[in-house]
């Protein structure tokens, strides 16, 4: 007579349970391994935030035919502006985790969770940073009839002005809206925000001087810089610019620590196995290596970066929180 079946108590629920788990957690690291193994097979498409003929945009149609060498794929470029990136970010991020749509992404990555309460997508949980490409400090110029040509003088200046003296920027929540703001709190001055849609308009108005100062961006002041209609006071960088040899940082100029920065940076969707991120971040890194790209670059004004996946996301992080202080301190709203 055969003996009853026992029935499974809890422990053995929780077992077989865990089991199951173990096993699907091996299979999704085995298809993990095996897609890298393989990656890629097919073209890539690199979807850029912002328009055709941008930083970003040049930057990354300057390194997609290396990037495709080192692949052993195509590279394709796609723009998909609009929206401060978040037409880009929401389109990579509901894409496939499989490294084949890739995101190129500029510094409003990090201030958009500030100022937008409520995205299509979160920026840290469903996009992996893949590395930080490049960046570029800004340089805060004046219009030459500012009476002012050291960063000391601007600051007392500003101070005497009580709010009158204006700055420009690219538009709310721009970077260069938020290195002014930082720079305000941190030297204790009152200015008076003008925001235009696009750095072209606020580099014509100061131009013409309707304006009074702006952080504009290097590669695009330098010239105005070397031909006499703007006057540079300070950047914003850790080391003073390659295009700008004379004129010091923020940091040697009294204020220790200030930095900002303008970058861009590649991301995948959350999901996409890490072994394919790590083989992104390293075909980077060698592109960015190359003599002739970092000649290029360098010409352009921008800093080599080429940072692990690990590092950019630290990075992000406290750009992040950066932004938030910001936008906070200064009660900056998009209405």
């Amino acid at each position: 007579m055969p003996l009853p079946k026992a029935n499974p108590t809890g422990i053995d629920v929780m077992a077989n349970l865990l089991k199951a788990i173990s096993s699907l957690s091996l299979s999704v690291v085995f298809c993990g391994a095996a897609l890298a193994a393989d990656y890629p097979t097919h073209p890539v498409t690199i979807v850029v935030s912002t328009s055709p003929g941008g930083g970003a945009d040049t930057t990354m149609r300057l390194l997609a035919p290396r990037l495709a060498q080192h692949l052993g794929q195509s590279v394709i470029v796609e723009n998909k502006p609009g929206a401060s990136g978040m037409i880009a970010g929401g389109y990579v991020a509901r894409s496939a985790p499989d490294g084949y749509t890739l995101l190129m992404d500029i510094t409003t990555f990090a201030v958009n969770p500030a100022l937008h309460k409520k995205m299509q997508y979160r920026p840290l949980k469903d996009l992996t940073p893949i590395t930080e490409i490049v960046r570029s400090a800004n340089v805060l110029v004046v219009n030459p009839k500012v009476p002012v040509k050291t960063l000391g003088e601007f600051i007392k200046y500003a101070k005497q002005q009580d709010g009158r003296l204006s700055y420009a920027s690219s538009g709310i929540g721009s970077s260069q809206h938020l290195a002014m703001e930082m720079f305000k709190h941190e030297v204790h001055i009152q200015l008076t925000h003008v925001p235009y849609k696009g750095g072209g308009p606020a580099m014509s108005d100061l131009l013409a001087g309707h304006v009074q100062s702006y952080f504009a961006f290097i590669p695009t002041a330098a010239d105005h810089i070397k031909q006499g209609r703007l006057r540079p006071l300070a950047t914003t960088g850790e080391q003073r610019s390659a295009l700008l040899p004379d004129v010091p940082t923020i940091a040697e100029s009294g204020f220790p620590g200030f930095q900002s920065y303008d970058w861009n940076g590649l991301f995948a969707p959350a999901g996409t196995p890490p072994a394919v991120v790590e083989r992104i971040s390293h075909a980077v890194k060698a592109v960015l290596e190359e003599p002739q790209i970092q000649a290029r670059l360098k010409d352009l004004g921008l800093e080599l970066v080429g940072s692990t996946p690990a590092d950019f996301r630290s990075f992000l992080v406290e750009q992040i929180k950066q932004s938030k202080d910001t936008v906070k301190k200064s009660n900056i709203t998009l209405e």
